[in-house]
């Protein structure tokens, strides 16, 4: 029998256009674990499919610190990954989920937390 062999599976090597990183990104926020070192991998990924001495320059963080903050175990805060992302081309939205539902008060046509 022969033997097989498997290489490793990397997403960044299919992330080629900006639609294939919009739409993993879009996955990877779809998947709704609510984990935010899901989006921070992500980016991480995304960072990698590029080019990580760019970034670096871009955002004036080094390549080690752009590793750790986007390697899930690290803890970056949201205006470093708000950074980072802008210096991949990327803009960071909110938009209402389909399935929330609207709790708060009613008043003048706007609806406060509660």
């Amino acid at each position: 029998m022969a033997e097989t062999t498997f290489t490793s599976y990397d997403s960044a090597d299919y992330l080629e256009t900006e639609a294939d990183i919009a739409a993993y990104l879009d996955a990877v926020l779809s998947d709704g674990s609510g984990d935010p070192a899901y989006l921070t991998r992500a980016l991480g990924v995304v960072a990698r499919a590029r080019n990580i001495s760019q970034l670096a320059r871009d955002t004036g963080m080094s390549r080690e610190g752009i590793y750790k903050a986007l390697s899930g175990e690290g803890n970056p805060s949201f205006a470093t990954v708000a950074k980072i992302a802008r210096a991949l081309g990327l803009r960071i939205s909110i938009t209402a989920a389909a399935t929330h539902s609207r709790k708060g008060k009613q008043r003048n046509g706007r609806t406060d937390p509660a």
